[in-house]
């Protein structure tokens, strides 16, 4: 997985590198997700090393990248925008009603979200119903684990989650939250905004975009659970553990053939149309 994002986002840098206008300043220009972010960051490095200018990239988080995106064209706005999730239909709208109406949407691999904890807590396995009553606003609001199912720990419920603006959120939501919702028998009733309200007691946290700074926390706290993309998990296995969802372990595998249930593609977009000028 980590090979196919890396050629994957190198495929999309080289493509737009070597087509951009000389008329447009001297580097792309890239906003977007924290989850994409780092891979992005090795692949303009690289791109550096090898005579490029090397693009600018900023991690704003997927729904920050694309209002930022979909602002306009020209030298004042981003190139290109990772994402954790596709695109939605009104940011869609709202290229189109700002002049961002050729754009180019490439998958550079899949990842999987992580609910991870300290490696000196204990490994766990959930179902989505079981997080889904831990974090909703219109649950039961347990305090403690064991509340929820006898087999689990009797610890307080902690949870670091990505804000609004996160394509992890947007995917979490529905992959977790809505499949959680429906297995407690309440969709239905509830709807879909309510199914996928966090709460907001202090039990979840919104911890920004920061995906270093939550597993730093993850790492002093062995009672607090996290969530973000695998990439952070994976490198900092000395110090944390994912758990297993619905009997399946997080792992290159598991997401690729997206038996992990919180698996997602990860997406570039990439305006045809910079400073006025078509790409070749």
């Amino acid at each position: 997985m980590l090979r196919k994002l890396f050629f994957g986002v190198t495929t999309v840098f080289a493509v737009t590198i070597l087509s951009f206008p000389a008329q447009a300043r001297d580097r792309i220009q890239i906003v977007g997700s924290s989850t994409v972010y780092p891979f992005a960051t090795v692949v303009a490095e690289k791109m550096g090393q090898k005579g490029f200018k090397t693009p600018v990239i900023e991690s704003t988080g997927t729904g920050g990248g694309m209002k930022l995106f979909c602002a306009g064209v020209g030298t004042k706005y981003p190139d290109m925008t990772n994402a954790s999730r596709a695109m939605k239909s009104k940011e869609k709208k709202m290229c189109e009603k700002n002049g961002v109406t050729d754009i180019i949407e490439v998958i550079v691999g899949n990842d999987g979200i992580a609910f991870s904890n300290s490696l000196k807590g204990k490994k766990l396995n959930f179902t989505r119903k079981q997080l889904w009553m831990a974090m909703a606003e219109h649950g039961p609001k347990p305090m403690r684990w064991n509340q929820i199912d006898s087999s689990l720990p009797n610890i307080a419920i902690k949870i670091m989650a990505p804000p609004p603006t996160s394509g992890t959120r947007d995917a979490w939501n529905s992959l977790v939250m809505k499949k959680g919702c429906k297995d407690a028998g309440l969709y239905d009733s509830l709807g879909k905004k309510k199914c996928n309200a966090f709460r907001e007691d202090g039990v979840v946290e919104e911890a920004g975009e920061n995906d270093t700074l939550i597993v730093k926390r993850l790492s002093a706290d062995k009672d607090s659970f996290g969530i973000f993309g695998f990439s952070f998990l994976d490198v900092n296995r000395d110090k944390i553990q994912g758990s297993t969802i619905e009997g399946v372990e997080i792992g290159l595998d598991s997401i690729q053939s997206y038996q992990y249930p919180v698996s997602r593609p990860l997406f570039f977009y990439v305006k045809k149309l910079i400073s006025g000028l078509f790409l070749a």
